[in-house]
């Protein structure tokens, strides 16, 4: 993986070989290393969390396409991993058209047919429900998704897909994190692999290692034709967009603070923690196996000390 992802070269925009969607990618240094970023992060997920088939199948993934810069981004590391023979999939690229006046419906299509790449386009008037369903200035975006979710698993079922892959991104997992301590009362992010309720398809996030900073990158040197999002995005005091405005509040206070942090959602010690369905305390006495960490992983100075400063800032 390493050595293929390595071998970015000055040809590779012109090179005959290469997805006509990749031929406009720029040549500069600087966009091959933010290249180079995203393929690896985006490989080491797939690896991580088993995202292709252990038996050596090939899979078919619908691969959601809103028209924003993380679905474009997630669509084209996609085809650059299978370009260099480092991902076995066939990739259908799907776009919902919910509806929403003036959405322009002609983008997606023309763009993915002067890319030569399959598609399907399917257009569902969720607007309607949504706004006939929620009040005028609460948010659209639980009952949005869920409709959305519904549809996609339909059009991934009859086109023999098993996975439902989607552009979700780190930030997007630790905005997460924070909506569900904040407002749910629980530990829980957004898992880099699922299988739906019906359990009968995965739900795929393989840009979960990326960041958004170099997602936007990305996209605007390749100059994707971006679609705003009208439903969710322009509606004001949303708890979502109020993580956010933390999280980069942090980062901006200590650069690298939100690597770090999503680092340790894949280091939970269940045993620093309170759950009792985790971890059996009641049972736990001295002279027996130690927990695991032991008092060596409770909280030190220095990480209370970053901790006081980063809420002072708030």
């Amino acid at each position: 993986m390493t050595d293929a992802i390595a071998a970015l070269g000055t040809d590779d925009a012109v090179d005959d070989g290469c997805p006509p969607l990749l031929r406009q990618a720029p040549s500069s240094v600087e966009f091959k290393k933010l290249r180079k970023r995203l393929l690896r992060e985006t490989r080491q997920a797939i690896d991580d969390y088993g995202m292709l088939p252990a038996d050596g199948r090939k899979p078919k993934w619908l691969v959601c396409l809103s028209g924003g810069k993380d679905s474009y981004t997630l669509l084209a590391v996609l085809i650059d991993l299978k370009w260099r023979g480092l991902l076995p999939v066939d990739i259908v690229a799907c776009n919902l058209d919910q509806a929403q006046p003036g959405f322009p419906s002609h983008i997606l299509p023309e763009f993915l047919d002067r890319h030569g790449i399959e598609k399907r386009i399917v257009r569902e008037d969720t607007y309607s429900i949504v706004t006939a369903k929620i009040p005028s200035g609460k948010t659209y975006c639980s009952l949005c998704s869920r409709l959305r979710r519904g549809i996609l698993y339909r059009i991934a079922r009859e086109e023999g897909c098993e996975a439902v892959v989607l552009g979700h991104h780190r930030e997007d997992a630790l905005e997460t994190f924070f909506m569900n301590l904040f407002h749910g009362g629980r530990l829980a992010a957004m898992p880099p692999k699922l299988v739906n309720d019906e359990g009968d398809l995965m739900v795929l996030r393989p840009l979960a290692y990326c960041a958004e900073t170099d997602i936007a990158r990305y996209a605007r040197a390749m100059e994707f034709p971006i679609i705003p999002c009208d439903l969710c995005g322009s509606q004001d005091g949303l708890q979502r967009a109020e993580i956010k405005k933390m999280l980069e509040g942090w980062e901006k206070l200590s650069p690298g603070r939100l690597g770090i942090m999503a680092r340790a959602l894949a280091h939970a010690r269940p045993s620093h923690l309170l759950d009792r369905a985790l971890y059996d305390f009641a049972n736990l006495r001295p002279g027996e196996a130690r927990a695991e960490g032991g008092e060596g992983e409770e909280a030190c100075g220095a990480g209370l000390a970053m901790m006081g400063r980063l809420f002072a800032a708030e």
